[in-house]
């Protein structure tokens, strides 16, 4: 009979940014000790990918696993794996990046270690049907997907023993289809319970293909599985097991595998990505009521094959935030490419474009963009990492196209693709973005001197994870085996911390809220800001690089006005005006309230105009606020009386002083979410709710104004 053969193509990352002990961690209980076992086994071949990113950090903190890479390269045991150097999603940049990305990583192996790869992983398995055409431009000749992208198409379980072609305008790429069953046994059940399968595998289709496509980390990295997987020998005894079943079972490398055998046909696949990518793009409501069909009918797999989530794409309409850090890099990207068709030449501008494209790529790792069990759009040193790159990115395109050393330039554009327009400014100094359709807020504010973001921050919102996180609480929680499903906790009560912002967490949004409304009240988003001026539509009455103004008329209602409708309810004028100024690494944004009523009677309010800024360590000594001398870390809490409150951070060397002459104090309360992670559910700091408090009587046809100016420099 012949032979079963069994390809592995195991993948290796970490993301940009990623702190140096969890790096250090999964080198020493995944990464080494992977490599190190299969060295004793020479029988056993298979295809490994490692992300540019990740070889960059080995080759710089562990040089000597290069050389024990590169002897199973050497003697055909292990074949290396392209894809995109930084682990982008390869749908979600633009064609040149895409291409970019390919070469640089085919470049690193093979000045590294000899060969230049045949093949390209596809970071988190995302397909489009579009990608055969760009694999094949960057010289890629077959890529893994999931055997669902298969069964999305209408493919039966007994075609999946082989590869396939796929095909985009003529253009075509070899697909390997990675077994969901066999992911799911390895190395979570027993050896005999793998063999098993394989074998039954074997019996029905002779001589066919059991391929896989998966994680490193899940050896030894994920919770359990370092003792599991090295300390209690599982991966030693698989191993030998494969060995030992030589009469009927091969391992082989994708390449090899691909040349002495032809496809079974062509398949042409829908967009997908492995099932639990899919599940977790969906909106969250539509999430639960899946899970529940997927309850219903979850032993029938004749139904199951046809249950599939949302794209990839969905999570820049479920997460704003993504979305937003997705259309910077966009933005960007647009600007090195226009930089790059100039006609201007020489050195300079070639260095400039170089450097450039280099933390755009950067910008593109993946990992921030999304949200599941092992997405990092939660996790604010991820994101930031991105943002700083992206800045830098811009910073140098902007210099070498304004071609000055002092300049703005402000652009009326749909930044974020939402169908509204926006306002973008760019100076030496900062960028900044205003949404007028969204209260003429700023979701996004870079400091330039020193690269740094400064909102960055993340709606609280539903998550289907946090009813798990409730029933655990209750006692109502049931045991559970999968990594996707656990119910580990880092700290008790985070169920009691679970709460929703009422809008994006942007800076100088207008709250207009009752008078007796207390810090308490702020801090548990209980403040009832009149909704349309906190997060209506402004009008841009005037707009240039040095001022823009905009204006909102309406009722003014809140959520628990008793007794007032929209037309009894005081009609209120409201301008924002923000104006700019700047010095060497010093830039102001000073916005001018103005609010007037011609109702019959006097209206009294509280005004706050919120800032939202996010410092990252809330604990650290070089991040703090300070106010009247005294310091407090940021994860400070309460009310401080004083105009004026300076914000530092002396790591990423950058400081905001906040001026709002009149304001009786400034109420501050940190923003944590909570969220789920491989190693459980976790509380985490996304930036500070910051906010000075006027309070006063308007008197009718009598405006106020009032200012809050934010002062940008260098800390240290």
């Amino acid at each position: 009979m012949p032979k079963l053969h069994l390809c592995f193509l195991i993948h290796s990352h970490q993301p940009a940014g990623n702190f140096e002990d969890v790096l250090e961690r999964a080198y020493e209980h995944s990464y080494k000790p992977f490599l190190e076992l299969l060295v004793r086994h020479p029988a056993v071949h298979m295809g490994l990918h490692y992300s540019g990113s990740l070889l960059e950090w080995i080759e710089k903190a562990h040089p000597e696993f290069f050389e024990l890479l590169r002897s199973l390269v050497q003697r055909g045991q292990v074949e290396l794996i392209g894809g995109g150097f930084y682990e982008p999603i390869l749908i979600s940049i633009p064609l040149g990046d895409r291409l970019e990305q390919i070469r640089r990583l085919s470049d690193y192996l093979e000045k590294h270690f000899g060969r230049r790869p045949e093949g390209a992983w596809l970071a988190e398995r995302v397909w489009e049907p579009q990608l055969p055409s760009t694999l094949a431009l960057a010289g890629v000749g077959y890529t893994l997907v999931d055997d669902v992208h298969f069964l999305a198409a209408g493919f039966e379980p007994s075609q999946i023993h082989g590869y396939y072609t796929a095909e985009d305008l003529g253009s075509a790429v070899k697909l390997i289809p990675g077994l969901q069953k066999l992911r799911y046994l390895v190395p979570f059940a027993g050896v005999e319970e793998n063999i098993a399968f394989l074998r039954s595998f074997a019996a029905e289709h002779p001589g066919g293909l059991a391929a896989m496509g998966d994680d490193c980390e899940k050896f030894g990295v994920w919770p359990g599985t370092w003792k599991h997987c090295f300390v209690d020998g599982w991966l030693e005894r698989f191993f030998t097991a494969l060995e030992e079943n030589a009469d009927w079972l091969v391992t082989i490398t994708p390449g090899d595998y691909l040349a002495a055998n032809p496809p079974l046909g062509r398949a042409d696949l829908p967009t997908a990505s492995y099932s639990e990518m899919m599940e977790w793009a969906l909106p969250t409501g539509t999430r639960q009521r899946f899970h529940q069909v997927q309850r219903e009918f979850s032993g029938r797999p004749d139904v199951s094959s046809f249950l599939r989530g949302s794209c990839w794409r969905s999570f820049f309409s479920k997460y704003a935030e993504a979305n937003l850090l997705h259309k910077k890099m966009l933005h960007v990207s647009g600007k090195i490419r226009q930089l790059a068709a100039s006609t201007r030449r020489g050195l300079p501008l070639r260095r400039a474009l170089d450097d450039a494209t280099s933390h755009l790529l950067r910008g593109q790792c993946n990992d921030a963009y999304w949200h599941g069990v092992f997405g990092g759009l939660y996790a604010p040193h991820l994101r930031t990492t991105l943002w700083r790159d992206l800045i830098r990115a811009e910073k140098i395109a902007d210099a070498a196209e304004q071609a000055r050393s002092s300049y703005a330039e402000l652009a009326r554009l749909d930044f974020d693709s939402d169908g509204r327009e926006d306002l973008y400014l760019i100076t030496e100094s900062f960028a900044v973005l205003f949404h007028p359709a969204d209260g003429a807020t700023v979701p996004l504010l870079d400091y330039r001197p020193s690269d740094v973001t400064l909102v960055n921050s993340l709606q609280r919102r539903p998550e289907a994870y946090h009813a798990r996180l409730r029933d655990a609480a209750s006692g109502g929680a049931k045991a559970v085996a999968s990594i996707h499903d656990q119910l580990k906790v880092k700290e008790e009560g985070l169920e009691r911390r679970l709460r929703y912002d009422q809008w994006p967490r942007h800076a100088f949004r207008l709250l207009l809220f009752p008078p007796w409304k207390t810090l308490a009240d702020y801090e548990s988003l209980m403040l009832d800001a009149s909704g349309p001026f906190a997060a209506g539509a402004f009008d841009v009455a005037s707009a240039s690089a040095e001022k823009i103004e905009f204006l909102r008329e309406g009722p003014l209602v809140a959520p628990t006005s008793p007794g007032i409708n929209a037309s009894s309810a005081p009609f209120l004028r409201a301008g924002k005006t923000f104006s700019f100024s700047r010095s060497e690494n010093v830039g102001e944004i000073a916005c001018d309230l103005s609010l007037s009523h011609s109702y019959p009677e006097p209206v009294r309010l509280r005004v706050g105009l919120e800032i939202i800024l996010n410092l990252l360590a809330p604990t650290a000594s070089d991040r703090y606020f300070e106010s009247d001398g005294a310091r407090h870390p940021l994860s400070f809490s309460g009310e401080l009386a004083s105009p004026v409150l300076r914000v530092v951070d002396e790591w990423q060397n950058v400081s905001a002083i906040l001026d709002a002459p009149g304001a009786s104090s400034f109420w501050i309360a940190p923003i944590e979410t909570v969220s789920e992670s491989e190693d459980g559910f976790e509380r985490v700091y996304q930036g500070s709710q910051i906010m000075p408090v006027w309070s006063l009587e308007l008197t009718p046809n009598t405006p106020w104004t009032a200012r809050l100016s934010l002062r940008l420099s260098t800390a240290r």
